[in-house]
Order: structure tokens, then sequence, then C-alpha cells
């Protein structure tokens, strides 16, 4: 599962790291956020040939749902049933996206874990860019409805990297492979799906950090910062 990120860094290095063009409207110094969770604005970079980082609500809403209320539920997908699930196939296959991020947050399943958070970032320091999915939607109900724009991010197995920590992970693109994932015209789905696996070792970083981060409310520098962690483990 991947339900919480750090997106701090400015559209305008976001897209410059992607070499797309920011979207209209997008301003290129947006706020930063280190405590976004579905529902909120995500940026994704879609199309070839120019690529374009535009703003997309995380939670997928198929282009068939009869109401947006599909949205919620829908902000993960499963890489080993993406390409088959009626909700994200056709997605899948005519809509890639790539989704970067400063960062992710996983909750520590391991026994006596607490269930506490971990923050995950890039080894290198680079943003993190994510395999997802966008749609357009509009409501069936209304022609007038304005046209409501929704992402999902991929989901696999975790890599050495998250040592135990959680069963799922989501898909962290290399940027040398993100032409491949985003250009469904040239790279059939076969080909694409091989990017849906575990980052390799040594990909990510991680540490713990506060709880304060199980609550979208709370919003800062702060809650990425490590704190000390107690002992979790019998020696």
């Amino acid at each position: 599962m991947c339900g919480r990120v750090a997106l701090y860094s400015p559209p305008s290095r976001l897209a410059r790291f992607l070499e797309a063009q920011l979207g209209a409207g997008v301003d290129p110094t947006s706020p930063p956020h280190w405590n976004v969770g579905p529902q909120r604005s995500l940026f994704a970079v879609t199309g070839s040939a120019p690529r374009v980082l535009d703003r997309y609500r995380w939670g997928l809403v198929p282009g068939w749902a009869r109401e947006a209320s599909v949205g919620p539920r829908l902000f993960n997908a499963r890489g080993e049933t993406v390409a088959t699930k009626p909700s994200f196939r056709s997605a899948f296959a005519r809509r890639p996206c790539a989704i970067p991020v400063d960062g992710f947050y996983e909750w520590d399943h391991r026994p006596g874990a607490g269930r506490a958070p971990h923050y995950f970032s890039r080894a290198d320091g680079d943003p993190l860019v994510l395999a997802g999915l966008y749609e357009h939607w509009r409501d069936p109900a209304d022609d007038a409805a304005p046209v409501l724009a929704t992402c999902t991010v991929i989901t696999t197995t975790p890599s050495a990297d998250l040592e135990g920590i959680h069963d799922r992970m989501p898909v962290v693109l290399d940027p040398e492979d993100v032409t491949q994932w985003l250009d469904p015209a040239d790279y059939g789905p076969d080909e694409r799906a091989l990017l849906l696996v575990p980052a390799p070792r040594g990909t990510l970083v991680h540490h713990p950090v506060s709880a304060a981060v199980g609550d979208v409310r709370h919003d800062g520098p702060e809650l990425i910062e490590p704190v000390e962690q107690r002992r979790l483990f019998s020696p």
C-alpha cells in the first residue's frame, strides 16, 4: 500500500527532473507539503513528446464510473492485476503517468513494532518517480460538469530496502525507464508490465518518524525528521 507521501519539491524542479513542461495553471512555486494523502492533489507527468506535468486528484475515477465516489477506494492499483482489473485495465493500456514525490510513508507491520511510521526516500537524494495511471472523468448526469483529473499509484511486492516493514510498496521507476512507461504507442503492455517490479536493493533509505504523520492535518518539514526509535525487538 502507498497512501501517504511527501511532496515538497517545487513543480519547476520536478518538471526539469522529468524533462516535462508545466501544465497550464500549474504554479512553478506551488506550496510544499509533507503529508499528502488520498483525495489530495499530486503532480503527474503524462505524454511522451512533449511530456506535461499537471495536477491530479489522488484516487482514480474510471471513465465508466457513474459517480466520483469510487475514487477514494482506488488510490492504489496492484501491479499483478492492473492490466486485467476493470477499474484499471483501460488506463493501464492507454493512460500511464509518472508521479514524482520526495518520499513516502509506511507503517511498520513487524511484530512488536507498534505500527511506527517510517519515511522512505531515494538514497541518492533525487525525487522518487512512481508508476501511476490517470483518468479524466465527467459526471454523466451533468453535461456542463467540469472534467475531473484523477490518478492512482501502482504497488508491487516489497524490495529488500523495506526490511519487512510492509508487504507492499509503490513501483519506483528508474528515471531511464520513464520513457518506456509513458509511451504505450511504442511499448506494448507486456513490455511496460516488466517495469512493475520492486526497486533494486539500495534504491531507498528510510528512518522512523513522528506518529503525527498519521493525521493529515499535520503538515510540516518536521514530519520527515528522524525520531529516536525505541527498542522494538529483543536483542
